[in-house]
C-alpha cells in the first residue's frame, strides 16, 4: 500500500516496490500534468506549479527521481530506462492512463527517453531547457567546464553545501529574487553526493537524438532568455528535429525558469496544454 500524508491540499506519498518514488499531488482534475525536476533539484520546485495547476483544475504532480528527496536511494549506475520504469510505476500507482508532463533540463532528457519508449501513456511534453545529447549540444571545452564545476570539488572532498553558490551563479539569471535564491540552495544543500555524481556521470552519456524524432505527441520548447547553460538557440536545434513543436523564450530569467519566473512558466504550460494539446 502507498504511504501518504496530506499536507495543505497537497498529498505527499511514496509508491511501493523499489526503489519507493516520492511524490507529492494536488487537485482532482480529469487531465493530470507530471513535473520532472533537474539534476540539482526535487520535488519542492514545483510547489507553485502544484498550487497554480490544480487551481486551474487539473491534477498536479511533481516527483523525486530515484536518488533525490524523499525516493530511495539505489544500487548501481543511473540508468534512464530504470527511471522511466520508475515513471510508469508512478502512473500505474496513481491510476494515470496518460498525462501532461513537464520536465525541466534533467527532467527533460528524462521525458525524451519516457516518450520514446512509451509514447502511449504521453498526451504532451513541455521540455524546458534540455537537449538530447551533451556529446553534440556542447563543445569539448564546455564539458569540461560542466563537470569542471559540478563533479571535481565533490571529488575533492567538498560539500554540496560549498558548491551551492558556484553552481546558483552558473544557473541563475542576472535578476534573481533572494527567495528564489534560498530556494536553490536548499534544493542543492539536499542532494545526496553518491546519487548526484551517478546523475552527472549519465548525463554526460546520454543521447536521444535519433530517437526522439519519433515523439508524436504534442510538444512546447521552452528555453529561458538568460540561460547560459541551455540558451534558446539550442531550443531551435531541438526544433530541428521535432520540427512540429512549438518553441518559445521566456524572457529575463535563467535556467531555473519555473522558480524565476513562475507566473510567465505557468502562463506558457497553461496555454499549451489547454489549447493545441488539448484535444489530443
Amino acid at each position: 500500500m502507498k504511504e501518504q500524508i496530506v499536507e495543505h491540499k497537497v498529498v505527499h506519498g511514496r509508491t511501493p516496490g523499489f526503489p519507493r518514488i516520492a511524490y507529492a499531488q494536488s487537485g482532482s482534475g480529469t487531465e493530470t500534468i507530471i513535473f520532472l525536476h533537474g539534476i540539482g533539484g526535487n520535488k519542492d520546485n514545483w510547489a507553485d506549479q502544484l498550487r497554480y495547476f490544480s487551481d486551474a483544475g487539473y491534477r498536479a504532480v511533481a516527483w523525486d527521481v530515484r536518488g533525490y528527496g524523499d525516493s530511495d536511494d539505489y544500487d548501481g549506475a543511473f540508468l534512464f530506462e530504470d527511471v522511466s520504469a520508475d515513471m510508469l510505476r508512478l502512473m500505474d500507482e496513481l491510476g494515470v492512463a496518460r498525462a501532461h508532463f513537464v520536465g525541466l533540463s534533467m527532467g527533460g532528457r528524462i521525458l525524451m527517453d519516457f516518450a520514446w519508449r512509451h509514447g502511449a501513456r504521453v498526451r504532451s511534453l513541455t521540455m524546458c531547457g534540455s537537449f538530447p545529447s551533451f556529446g553534440k549540444a556542447l563543445s569539448q571545452s564546455q564539458r569540461e567546464e560542466y563537470l569542471r564545476l559540478r563533479r571535481e570539488p565533490l571529488l575533492a572532498g567538498r560539500s554540496l553545501q560549498q558548491l551551492a553558490p558556484r553552481l546558483i551563479a552558473s544557473l541563475a539569471g542576472p535578476e534573481v529574487r533572494p527567495d528564489v535564491y534560498d530556494a536553490l540552495h536548499a534544493s542543492i544543500c539536499r542532494l545526496r553526493t553518491q546519487s548526484y555524481l551517478k546523475a552527472l556521470e549519465a548525463a554526460i552519456d546520454f543521447d536521444r537524438t535519433e530517437e526522439i524524432r519519433s515523439i508524436t505527441a504534442p510538444t512546447l520548447l521552452l528555453y529561458a532568455e538568460n540561460d547560459r547553460l541551455t540558451p534558446p538557440r539550442m531550443g531551435q536545434e531541438v526544433q530541428a528535429m521535432l520540427p512540429s513543436a512549438r518553441f518559445q523564450i521566456l524572457p529575463r530569467c535563467g535556467h531555473l525558469m519555473n522558480l524565476e519566473a513562475g507566473p510567465l512558466f505557468n502562463e506558457a504550460v497553461h496555454a499549451f496544454i489547454g489549447g493545441e494539446a488539448k484535444n489530443d
